[in-house]
């Protein structure tokens, strides 16, 4: 189950990593875990945070360092493409 992906959460936060699970809270929400996660604190994309999905982030992008999480509270799970994906590890 391990895939690239985008996380939105209802906290406003947007996160990048590598799904490696994901649960219904008892509360009806949703929590995922996610392998080398990383916090998007800026995107800043032309084409709205999805671009992060689509082609990765941008020079102006602001990315926080790498962590294994818990996010709770999960508002959406967008794939990566390999595009993305490669532009994400090219962070530093």
């Amino acid at each position: 189950m391990r895939r690239p992906v985008i996380v939105t959460t209802k906290h406003r936060g947007v996160f990048y990593g590598y799904l490696v699970s994901q649960q219904n809270q008892a509360d009806g929400g949703l929590s995922v875990k996610l392998e080398q996660a990383r916090c998007a604190v800026y995107w800043g994309t032309t084409k709205g945070w999805l671009e992060l999905a689509h082609t990765g982030p941008t020079s102006k992008s602001r990315i926080g360092a790498p962590a294994d999480i818990e996010l709770r509270d999960v508002t959406s799970v967008a794939d990566v493409t390999s595009v993305a994906e490669a532009a994400w590890k090219a962070v530093a």
